[in-house]
């Protein structure tokens, strides 16, 4: 259980759901105004952290710096939207996120008197409010201020394709290849009369000797030289975006001139 004793804590605390899933930041702790218990935070959710949603502390728990609740994340993502700077909750506004939430609205202490709003303390700092010094919600007039706000997100689209092909080309090569061949030649030794044998005869003769040489013989095979593959990675870069948005201001035009300043 979370008591008033535990509030000053709460701020910048991380809160999970009942999964053990983050779901953002404590901003501000409603207090019951009679009981000055601790009832609801808001956490800062949705896109850049730019909603902030109600969470019930029924059933929470802290523990160090987290703050675990016994609500889903997604719930807290599509709880009703509430004006989270009025101070307090009307007790229509204080229904409907009790049956939002599935939580019986006169279960908790102090929750019977119709009268009775949620006081918030956002910082640490801030004085507690009494009762009395609050003006009634419920008899107020009051204007809601919208503004458009750019949301940046990003889709896969395709921007090209790549295809692996081969085609053959022709190109002329030379090769240097050594080749042998054989060639004649005359040897001369004089004969002596020691080495003369017989009578020599004079007339016509004919030897013959067959020469023989090598020759460049071109083939061809086919060989894998190399394999080539395509393959795709994710480069992330950074890109800057704009847009133009639209937002209301509000302005008094009071011709009593009796207005009063709050804060």
């Amino acid at each position: 259980m979370i008591t008033q004793e535990m509030v000053q804590q709460l701020f910048g605390d991380e809160v999970f759901d009942r999964h053990g899933e983050k779901i953002g930041k404590v901003g501000q702790v409603y207090m019951d105004d009679q009981t000055g218990q601790p009832v609801w935070v808001t956490v800062r959710t949705g896109l850049f952290g730019m909603k902030e949603s109600f969470v019930p502390l029924n059933q929470a728990h802290v523990n160090g710096d987290a703050v675990h609740v016994h609500v889903s994340k997604d719930q807290v993502k599509d709880a009703p939207r509430m004006d989270a700077d009025g101070g307090h909750m009307s007790r229509a506004e204080e229904q409907q996120l009790y049956r939002y939430y599935g939580i019986e609205y006169a279960a908790l202490p102090g929750q019977r008197q119709s009268e009775r709003g949620q006081q918030r303390q956002p910082t640490e700092r801030a004085q507690q409010r009494q009762p009395s010094q609050q003006p009634s919600r419920d008899n107020a007039t009051e204007m809601t201020r919208s503004e458009e706000r750019l949301k940046v997100g990003t889709e896969q689209v395709e921007t090209g394709r790549v295809r692996l092909r081969k085609h053959v080309v022709t190109e002329h090569q030379q090769i240097s290849v050594p080749v042998r061949h054989e060639e004649v030649r005359l040897e001369r030794e004089p004969i002596t009369d020691g080495d003369a044998r017989g009578s020599a005869k004079i007339g016509d003769a004919e030897q013959e000797v067959v020469l023989h040489a090598e020759k460049p013989v071109v083939s061809k095979e086919t060989v894998p030289v190399e394999r080539v593959r395509m393959a795709k990675e994710t480069v992330t870069e950074q890109r800057n975006v704009e847009g133009e948005v639209r937002k209301e201001e509000i302005e008094v035009d009071d011709s009593s001139k009796r207005r009063k300043n709050t804060p």
